[in-house]
């Protein structure tokens, strides 16, 4: 008699406003109906990520499906969220074929992919691949760090001192963990800054990890589901700055909140509201919804540093109670009631 198979699991990992949501949607839009099931971790109080994908409207996403932690870091309450969540979902009746899980920008994807050697689940699911998406553009900014090279050049100096940015830190950890690199937006990359890419990627990316390159995270659910890493078996490989520390890390360096607003009459006016409010405050990421006054459809607004986008993705509910709220994500100090005050009058 056959051994059953393991459940696949992918973990989508990558720093804030790469475009792991719209990757994951693609890949719900192009899988043929797989009956998938997704595990949401956002960092911030407003399930942006969760709605995007629930609004789909394709086969294999329906509401029960997609499950949001809220209670923190999904790297860091393992035991507490994340297991039991994975414990209901291959116990149902009828178990997914596939379970995708989205970190928020902000997680370590090592201490997840370590709870996979947990008993509960090791028997029945695997990791699949872990799969970090990257915001070429940003990268190619040098947006994951206030200033890299500085950063290197102290470290290099003086091997007692540790200058670490948690932005460089977050992104070497994403990158050091993946078994598959996606480098997105790249059509908003000349040779250049795709060559500045491949720089920052080259000295953390393990031997054999392929990178792929894409536009609003199009790409072929083939090349990104079936990757059969069985990640969870290769943890050795996947090095991480706190391989010998205790799996905290630098969420304090940064601050979060969800501002909330009066219908928005003019979009376009609110966006270069939140550009000028972005360079002024060195906000990270902006994302939300907005209400409309006169359109039936709920307006997404997503901003990573000073590039933003927006689109409407599904009607209003018949009973859903239509606002206007933001996430704002930043580095420790984030003046919030500037941040308030410039944006509190955009209606």
């Amino acid at each position: 008699m056959s051994l059953p198979t393991k459940i696949p699991a992918t973990v989508v990992t990558g720093f804030l406003g790469a475009g792991k949501t719209t990757l994951i949607r693609h890949l719900i839009e192009r899988s043929g109906g797989r009956r998938f099931a997704f595990i949401i971790n956002e960092f911030g109080d407003l399930g942006v990520d969760r709605e995007l994908i629930k609004g789909c409207g394709v086969e294999g996403c329906e509401d029960e499906d997609i499950v949001e932690l809220t209670n923190g870091c999904i790297c860091c309450t393992v035991a507490d969220d994340f297991l039991p969540t994975i414990q209901t979902l291959i116990d149902r009746d009828d178990p997914p074929e596939h379970i995708v899980i989205e970190t928020s920008g902000l997680a370590l994807p090592k201490p997840l992919v370590k709870a996979f050697t947990w008993p509960e689940v090791r028997s029945r699911v695997t990791v699949d691949g872990v799969v970090a998406v990257i915001d070429g553009r940003a990268v190619a900014d040098g947006r994951f760090a206030d200033d890299p090279d500085a950063v290197q050049a102290q470290r290099e100096a003086d091997d007692n001192l540790d200058h670490e940015n948690p932005l460089e830190e977050v992104f070497e950890e994403q990158v050091a963990c993946a078994d598959m690199i996606i480098i997105n937006k790249t059509d908003l990359l000349d040779d250049g800054g795709l060559d500045a890419v491949h720089e920052a990627v080259g000295p953390h990316r393990r031997d054999a990890v392929k990178i792929v390159k894409a536009r609003s995270g199009a790409v072929d659910p083939v090349a990104v589901l079936g990757l059969a890493a069985a990640a969870e078996d290769d943890l050795d490989s996947r090095h991480s700055h706190h391989d010998d520390l205790d799996d905290d890390h630098h969420h304090d360096d940064f601050d979060t909140f969800t501002l909330t607003l009066g219908p928005i009459a003019d979009p376009e006016a609110l966006e270069a509201r939140l550009i000028k409010t972005v360079a002024d405050h060195d906000v990270l990421r902006i994302k939300g919804f907005l209400d409309i006054p006169g359109k039936p459809m709920r307006h997404v607004v997503q901003g990573v540093g000073g590039r933003f986008a927006r689109h409407y993705d599904r009607p209003w509910g018949v009973d859903e109670v239509r606002r206007s709220e933001l996430v704002v994500i930043g580095l420790k100090g984030l003046d919030r009631d500037a941040i308030t005050a410039a944006l509190a009058d955009a209606a």
